[in-house]
């Protein structure tokens, strides 16, 4: 069975003051203001899956749909550029020794010292998708880093200034990011976190509580009632951790299980979690679930995730595969999902469709259960050659439906 339920320690421990800070009820009113430098602030949708409820036995199956968060394409343009935004005000202020109001951040003054700050991070796309948009709207710098695998498509939408490919592996983007970094004094804005390095990521990781607020306030909205279950796919853990965060906070965790999904290629998390521990992983052959090929948890991810996590799981090529052809092949409303945002189907499919998976994690016919499409398309070739038809082949459908 690819599922380890949470055995751990720390497991229903409270969080830390430092961890509600940036991820508990309140997170999402500190993002808000920055959201307005985008000029476009309207929420993703919220789709029901009935079928696929109906299939599993489930009563609800949600999925808040990111794939077209702020024009970029993923739920990662609410993290990077925010973390950026917060911090160029602190070092604006700095620079001119005064306090600086969110609106400011885009003056002439603004601007101005923007030429003198580059910004950085490694990414597997959208991560640096998000610093490289963020780094644009304020006039800084940007120099992204990615390694081998990220392929020539995803490295040429993310839009920096300056591409180094590194190669080797993520973790080792990563290491390089931060050696170059430190060594020319620019400022790294990386969503994973190690000893020394750890309120940045909290601060990319407080930028995604927005869009689980917005899912709360949808399910109620359309009278789904609040999610019993969320399945959340991770690679470093930083996403999974902030929606687990926030949700438990808001519904209380006695009321949600949260499940971590990892590609089977490459599952650090759910290795942590048979460990004990917090361990990196050795890698072996690349995963089309790009987005999620991580080796090394964050630090800062996996303490909360030790504390919340119900259980922790991984999926395979095909099983990510068959949820993204799911998804587009929906008569109402299609979705286009990357093989890494339509994870978090695989995993419940999965687990649903096991006895013993559904027992462990109480999937019932009363069960309602949220997922997160994460990105939309990021490798359309890849996308095309899984379901049959090109993305604006699928998207034109869902737009066809809503006129019809």
């Amino acid at each position: 069975m690819n599922l380890i339920l949470n055995s751990l320690p720390g497991f229903a421990e409270a969080l830390s003051t430092t961890e509600r800070r940036f991820v508990g009820k309140d997170a999402p009113d500190q993002v808000r203001p920055f959201l307005s430098l985008w000029g476009r602030t309207e929420q993703t949708r919220l789709v029901c899956l009935p079928e696929i409820a109906s299939e599993l036995g489930l009563a609800r199956v949600l999925i808040k749909d990111e794939g077209q968060r702020l024009g970029q394409g993923s739920f990662k343009s609410l993290g990077g550029a925010y973390a950026l935004m917060v911090l160029f005000k602190q070092l604006l202020e700095s620079h001119l020794n005064q306090k600086v109001q969110v609106p400011q951040l885009l003056s002439p003054t603004a601007r101005d010292f923007a030429r003198s700050v580059t910004v950085c991070c490694a990414t597997d796309g959208n991560h640096g998708k998000s610093v490289a948009a963020g780094a644009r709207l304020l006039g800084c710098r940007s120099v992204i880093f990615i390694h081998a695998g990220v392929s020539q498509t995803r490295a040429e939408a993310i839009g920096a200034s300056e591409i180094v490919r590194v190669d080797g592996n993520y973790d080792q983007s990563v290491r390089e990011a931060e050696r170059v970094a430190a060594e020319r004094g620019w400022l790294l804005v990386s969503d994973t976190s190690w000893p020394g390095y750890e309120e940045i990521p909290a601060i990319v990781g407080q930028g995604y509580t927005i869009l689980a607020e917005e899912a709360l306030r949808q399910t109620g909205e359309q009278g789904h009632g609040n999610p019993t279950h969320v399945f959340l796919q991770a690679g470093v853990g930083g996403f999974a951790s902030s929606i687990a965060g926030y949700l438990a906070e808001r519904l209380g965790r006695e009321n949600l299980k949260v499940v971590i999904v990892e590609p089977d290629l490459a599952a650090c998390l759910f290795e942590s979690a048979r460990a004990g521990e917090l361990v990196s992983v050795t890698p072996t052959e690349p995963t089309i679930m790009a987005m999620l090929e991580c080796y090394q948890p964050s630090l800062i991810a996996w303490r909360i995730l030790e504390k919340l996590s119900s259980g922790f799981m991984t999926v395979t090529e095909q099983q990510a595969k068959q949820a993204v052809r799911r998804l587009a092949d929906r008569v109402e409303e299609p979705i286009v999902a990357g093989e890494s945002g339509a994870a978090g189907l695989a995993g419940l499919a999965a687990a649903a469709s096991d006895g013993d998976m559904r027992a462990a994690l109480g999937l019932s016919s009363d069960s309602r259960v949220l997922l997160i499409n994460t990105e939309t398309a990021t490798d359309p070739a890849s996308y095309t050659d899984i379901v049959g038809r090109a993305p604006a082949e699928v998207a034109a459908g869902r737009a066809e439906n809503a006129s019809a």
